[in-house]
């Protein structure tokens, strides 16, 4: 079986899934017993059409309905077409929890939170992944002493909304994010913390304070604003304003003042003139951003900005290219400004070179280094001497 994982939130990342599907017909043919199958938020929003317009995909299946794989597969094996599109009331992730308990590599990822309630106009995932649905606290902590247990040093929180979490209390009652964060760092052996993607509107304040006091919760923050034009702004739909979004960073330097930021930005939305570009690369300027994402609008069936006047492409291709200049310069000037500074890194895998390691910063920095292999797994004190494009170089420090 051959299994395409995709997305919906980009045209071009969508159209994808068509060309490798294309491709794959001579193997088809050359193969009779094959299966391809298709899963994911394309599988989620165009299952139907996916299978009318590509005879040979023998199974598709949503986001929300992965633990049914297998009795899908068996469908498939028996000559029939599996679609699986549902938003089922089970718990997917109870299902997933008979995993192997092979070990894993150093750091991890951990779904929390999954769906969105906010309806942005330009936004296919509250119709691909559904209304925000929070995971019960314990099985949070559980999974994660599990991670630990078999090699995890490092756990990022995943949520389409991750801020939005408002997860079953083993007490009863709910945990909001910042309370889930603060029991995790109790977890012995489980060394640091991350979560995204969050919105700005549920950044609260206890979230906020977390990142002033909770040592395992690294300085690295990713919160989209999209645009500095509150006008834009508001025809996203985002309900926030670009000077609501500066007072809460303002905040969250307060409290974590060497605090990486990282953003999503859309460029030529519907109706985007000059002046609300320019009101994005003030802010961008105002904010300073170490890394970021950056796109030009791409229209997504469904949702209310797809039958909106488009910005003129070519127009909207120069502002991309204006903005990405920008935030390239800040986040090569967050990388130097790091050149001659201690800071710790976890290693997690041999690098290109031989007797070279690479890891992470606490601000989230790709490090190389030349260490031991057996310091793979170990937060280890490093001083920055290099920097280049996308990566720093490091010497280790003696502990």
């Amino acid at each position: 079986m051959i299994l395409l994982n995709t997305c919906h939130i980009r045209e071009k990342a969508a159209e994808k899934v068509y060309s490798e599907l294309g491709r794959m017909k001579g193997l088809k043919v050359a193969k009779p017993d094959l299966k391809i199958g298709v899963a994911g938020c394309v599988a989620q929003a165009e299952g139907g059409e996916i299978m009318r317009r590509q005879p040979l995909v023998d199974l598709v299946v949503g986001p929300q309905s992965y633990h049914r794989l297998p009795e899908l597969e068996a469908k498939a094996r028996e000559g029939g077409k599996a679609l699986d599109t549902d938003f089922p009331e089970e718990d997917k992730f109870d299902h997933l929890a008979a995993r192997p308990k092979a070990k894993r590599a150093p750091s991890a990822f951990l779904t929390v939170q999954e769906g969105c309630d906010k309806f942005c106009a330009f936004c296919v995932v509250p119709y691909t992944r559904g209304a925000e649905v929070s995971r019960p606290a314990d099985r949070v902590l559980r999974e994660a002493r599990d991670l630990v247990d078999r090699g995890v040093r490092e756990i990022t929180l995943l949520g389409q909304n991750v801020n939005a979490y408002h997860g079953q209390a083993p007490e009863g009652g709910e945990w909001g994010l910042a309370r889930l964060i603060r029991e995790l760092a109790t977890v012995e052996g489980l060394e640091r913390l991350r979560f995204t993607t969050s919105h700005p509107n549920d950044m609260e304040d206890d979230l906020i304070a977390a990142h002033g006091d909770c040592a395992k919760l690294m300085p690295y923050l990713h919160l989209p604003v999209q645009s500095g034009s509150d006008r834009i702004l508001k025809a996203m739909n985002r309900k926030h304003t670009a000077e609501s979004y500066i007072a809460l960073i303002d905040r969250l330097r307060a409290v974590r003042p060497d605090l990486l930021l990282s953003g999503d930005f859309i460029v030529g939305f519907p109706g985007e003139t000059d002046e609300d570009f320019e009101a994005t690369l003030d802010l961008v300027r105002r904010v300073g951003y170490g890394q970021a994402y950056s796109f030009k609008y791409s229209s997504r069936p469904g949702t209310p900005a797809a039958d909106r006047a488009q910005v003129d492409p070519d127009v909207a291709t120069e502002r991309l290219a204006r903005l990405q200049a920008l935030l390239t310069e800040q986040q090569r000037s967050a990388q130097q400004a790091m050149v001659g500074r201690e800071t710790s890194v976890l290693f997690e895998k041999l690098g290109r070179k031989p007797g070279q390691l690479v890891g992470k910063s606490e601000h989230l920095h790709a490090v190389h280094a030349d260490a031991e292999p057996e310091m793979i797994g170990k937060v280890v004190p490093v001083r920055i001497v290099e920097s280049a494009a996308n990566s720093l170089r490091a010497v280790v420090l003696q502990a």
